[in-house]
């Protein structure tokens, strides 16, 4: 054989390997919020397709499953929600059951918040608000991932360790943002307790005039005690301003702003992220604005 026709065969199995790695389907996770989307494709990269039940602005709590979502998590090789029954009456555990799809729970070894005020125990769902709470996240989905895929583990293992090394960061920032907001005017009033773990992480006390969810769960919804005890929380700290969220209708509280007379400080990100081409289209440019939002208001 000549060289000329070695190097033709040559580039021609070259050409079918490479038509064959390009026709091989990509592994897809499909995840149940924003939030956790944006954490898998911070560990995947390129390497999987990952897509999302709900859609920037949607909320989880009250979401209803649609006839295409089934479909959706049937082609799923892995899917991965929040937990906690953040996904309202556990849509997202349910679809996966139905699909036989194996799930994992990405909150799962967070240190929970119980939810106040109920008789039976119950963690409150909004884990990801602490940055060490979603190192967890992303700890787990890096584990899941690789089970998955053991052939590019390392790859994920090393995606996920610059990403923890950015949180750490972003958990550094915001400490030291929050200290310019003077200790007693550190009240972070907003439409539904979706912030304690940010409270908490980030030395606030929280007050809202609804429970850990949106929907009609255990523990949920507006009454006039909390509401009147939110008022009051207000007036007793000279809370500057108070926030609406952008997956939660403002009614509620731009009535409560204008009786306790004070000003709304801006919409905070809570259970959902931004929409793509927004400065909060990604976790950490969510928690960024957030942060921006709230020393701009209250210091």
């Amino acid at each position: 054989m000549s060289l000329g026709n070695s190097i033709s065969l040559l580039l021609a199995v070259l050409c079918i390997a490479n038509a064959s790695a390009a026709d091989s389907p990509k592994p897809v996770i499909v995840c149940s919020t924003t939030q956790v989307a944006d954490f898998a494709r911070q560990v995947v990269g390129d390497r999987m397709i990952v897509k999302s039940v709900l859609a920037a602005g949607q909320d989880p709590h009250l979401y209803e499953k649609k006839p295409g979502d089934a479909q959706l998590v049937s082609t799923a090789d892995l899917c991965l929600e929040n937990g906690w029954h953040l996904e309202g009456n556990d849509w997202m555990r349910k679809l996966a059951e139905q699909s036989g799809r194996p799930l994992v729970t990405c909150a799962d070894g967070c240190k929970p918040l119980e939810v106040p005020g109920v008789e039976q125990a119950m963690h409150d769902p909004h884990a990801w608000f602490s940055c060490t709470n979603a190192a967890t996240y992303v700890r787990n989905i890096r584990d899941a991932v690789a089970e998955v895929d053991p052939d590019h583990a390392e790859e994920y293992r090393s995606r996920a360790a610059l990403y923890l090394d950015e949180l750490r960061a972003l958990n550094t920032w915001i400490l030291r943002e929050i200290n310019k907001i003077p200790v007693e005017q550190r009240v972070l009033v907003t439409s539904h307790d979706a912030f304690n773990y940010f409270c908490q992480a980030y030395g606030m006390k929280a007050a809202t005039p609804v429970g850990w969810s949106t929907g009609n769960e255990i523990g949920a919804g507006i009454t006039p005690e909390r509401r009147q005890q939110t008022v009051d929380s207000i007036r007793q700290h000279h809370v500057k301003a108070i926030f609406v969220e952008t997956s939660v209708n403002p009614t509620m509280v731009r009535e409560i702003a204008r009786e306790a007379h004070v000003e709304i400080g801006g919409e905070l990100y809570s259970d959902s992220m931004g929409a793509e081409g927004t400065a909060g289209e990604t976790y950490i440019g969510m928690m960024r604005e957030n942060v921006i939002t709230i020393v701009q208001a209250l210091r």
